[in-house]
């Protein structure tokens, strides 16, 4: 069993907490960013890439705030790691902001923020956010 690290990233965004949302929370948000096809029967997302395929279940959703999903491939330790995006709106200046949080194998920390940063700027470009 690995011991996985948690992390987490934070974006700034130029969009409401709604629209933002669905395209964190929804199968086809998400395909338009995440990943190349995403399909869901329940709280099962089965997410497509050219050469691969990962199915994740959606352990946690609370309208406009946040989504967590858990990767459900099979691996004794699936139940132990997730990743979530937390909508946070400042009180005091509206200004919108993503939090990625996940878990990556320590010498994989500096790759993963990278693959969240490339992700991201994926979403901001669909939302105009750029």
């Amino acid at each position: 069993m690995s011991n996985k690290i948690f992390f987490s990233v934070e974006y700034d965004f130029q969009s409401s907490p709604q629209l933002l949302f669905q395209y964190i929370s929804t199968p086809s948000g998400l395909s338009e960013w995440f990943a190349d096809n995403v399909n869901s029967r329940g709280e099962l997302f089965q997410f497509i890439w050219d050469d691969s395929e990962e199915q994740a279940k959606l352990i946690q959703s609370k309208s406009n705030e946040k989504v967590r999903f858990q990767w459900d491939n099979g691996e004794e330790d699936d139940k132990d790691y997730y990743f979530e995006f937390k909508i946070e709106v400042d009180e005091i200046t509206k200004d919108v902001s993503l939090v990625v949080s996940d878990f990556a194998d320590e010498d994989e920390i500096e790759e993963s923020k990278l693959l969240w940063d490339n992700l991201i700027a994926d979403l901001k470009q669909v939302l105009g956010s750029a």
